[in-house]
């Protein structure tokens, strides 16, 4: 992530040199005057600018997934009554199937440079893209408070290691005890404080965080594994869904979940590849990191469920409460604090840079990446993790299950968009203008509106209407395929001119809408 906020800070000062400005995307004066359109962060990368080799999306991927959550999605598997071979494969299949929408949309972020507020007003319009941004945006922002949530823990249960009467001073508010609250209030003001600071504050912890995570896993799940007398107890410990009928009702809606866990991201991805030197970069680099990286580590978390399990007669989904059970002082201490940095760090790369575009690409004029991380922040707190991470079940099927739904049918519409409707052609410098093909009707195209809607009653409408329950199982693929399949009807039944003003005509690419060969790297 690190990585990424230097590409980005490169990429800006590149775009305010004339010299490079003009040998790389071209964009006219019209365009550049457009305020509500566009902004430094939102502009194109140039291709001076892009630089990212395989290896940084190798460590992209690892960074991202070494992360407290990973671990709960593998230890909340087996609370939820899995063994550990059906944990771990859930979590391959899961990683595996959301590369899809992960690469497809990659792909769009190295041809055009452009991040995803910008991507999504292809498909949505110049002001209907907004719906997506937020939509995205207020995920990201639930995110940022549960791992809040986490580092508040850790810190909480840090200062216990050291003053034990802690856990029990002032009570319990609101179902926490005083020192909860008060340990969360001081990790996310650390967060403020950084966001309004500048990200420059916390660069030189961000290059730790991954192998703090790891350490930190690793050694929870050496620790289960030699207080378990070796893994054969690990092993051998039984699940609870031992039939078909009983693992399906569990494996649909946790496949689901796994899949949800990246689902925000298949959207902003574009927001990192437009750093990429070319596709076969970030292809290969995410095809091979992501699923890997994210099996490795949520096997840990299996690990330590499983070990819990056998150690103190219940499984602890929960890493940091799990390392709460550590007697050395000193050791837990130190345990707590690691963690407490590491998440810190993930935090601020993975739930507050992308939102932030996502929030300017309301008003690009008015709200800047500080004044959209502040907003992160606040809207953090109003998510009440505190209540998301109350379960295993709520977690992964209330909370991850859910936001994949809304997150699935904004994939559908946007990948039926560009790789069936326009045939991978979008004319780049039209988005960041209000006259051109992507207007609309007043900035919307209401096609993709109504196929969201749809999508959105696919995957949700199980909550209002019990005959449709079964649908809201399938959460991530419900809202994309019903989304994506709608879009695709409208189109063919009422057919947008902004697709001909592209230059895409019976598949062929017009002279005039082909990118210069440096602003565009290819394969």
């Amino acid at each position: 992530m690190a990585q990424a906020d230097n590409a980005d800070k490169k990429g800006r000062r590149m775009q305010h040199d004339p010299s490079s400005h003009a040998r790389s995307t071209p964009e006219p004066a019209e365009t550049l005057t457009d305020e509500r359109l566009y902004n430094k962060d939102l502009a194109p990368v140039p291709a001076s600018g892009r630089t990212w080799k395989t290896y940084n999306y190798i460590t992209l991927w690892l960074g991202m997934s070494s992360q407290i959550p990973t671990y709960l999605v593998g230890a909340g598997l087996i609370t939820l009554g899995m063994n550990w071979w059906q944990a771990i494969g859930t979590v391959a299949l899961g990683n595996a199937l959301i590369l899809i929408p992960i690469l497809l949309n990659s792909y769009v972020g190295t041809r055009y440079g452009i991040p995803f507020p910008v991507f999504s007003r292809a498909s949505y319009g110049l002001f209907g893209a907004n719906l997506p941004a937020l939509m995205r945006g207020i995920v990201a922002c639930g995110w940022f408070g549960i791992q809040c949530w986490i580092g508040g823990t850790a810190i909480n249960l840090g200062i216990a290691a050291a003053f034990p009467g802690w856990l029990e001073f002032g009570g319990n508010v609101g179902g926490n005890p005083i020192g909860m609250w008060i340990s969360f209030g001081i990790f996310w003001l650390i967060h403020m404080y950084i966001i309004y600071r500048g990200m420059e504050t916390l660069r030189r912890f961000q290059t730790w965080a991954a192998p703090i995570v790891l350490a930190f896993g690793l050694g929870l799940a050496i620790w289960m594994i030699v207080a378990a007398e070796g893994f054969g107890p690990i092993l051998v410990e039984p699940g609870k869904l031992n039939t078909f009928g009983e693992f399906m009702p569990v494996f649909i809606p946790s496949l689901v979940g796994v899949m949800a866990l990246w689902a925000t991201l298949s959207l902003n991805v574009s927001d990192f590849t437009r750093f990429a030197k070319n596709q076969k970069a970030q292809l290969i680099g995410q095809a091979v990191a992501l699923p890997t990286a994210m099996t490795l580590f949520a096997s840990l978390g299996v690990i330590m469920a499983s070990g819990s399990h056998v150690v103190f007669g219940t499984a602890i989904w929960d890493p940091v409460e799990l390392a709460g059970k550590i007697e050395i002082p000193i050791v837990a201490m130190i345990a707590m604090l690691g963690a407490a940095v590491a998440t810190l760090t993930v935090n601020m790369s993975a739930n507050v840079v992308s939102p932030s575009y996502d929030f300017a690409n309301v008003a690009p004029h008015r709200i800047s990446q500080r004044t959209g991380g502040l907003l992160v922040g606040f809207l953090g707190i109003v998510s009440q993790p505190w209540l998301l991470l109350s379960s295993p079940s709520g977690f992964i099927f209330d909370w991850l299950g859910t936001y994949g739904g809304g997150m699935g049918a904004i994939a559908g519409v946007m990948i039926v968009d560009y790789w069936i409707v326009r045939r991978r052609r979008l004319n780049a410098e039209r988005l960041y203008t209000r006259t051109g093909p992507y207007r609309f009707i007043g900035g919307w195209n209401m096609r993709a509106l109504a196929a969201t809607v749809i999508g959105l009653f696919i995957a949700w409408g199980g909550f209002l209407i019990p005959a449709m329950s079964f649908m809201t199982t399938y959460g991530w693929f419900a809202g994309f395929f019903g989304a994506g399949l709608a879009y695709w009807a409208l189109a063919l039944l009422f057919p947008s001119p902004a697709v001909a003003d592209e230059g895409v005509v019976h598949g062929q690419e017009r002279p005039d809408d082909v990118e210069p060969a440096e602003a565009v790297p290819t394969m």
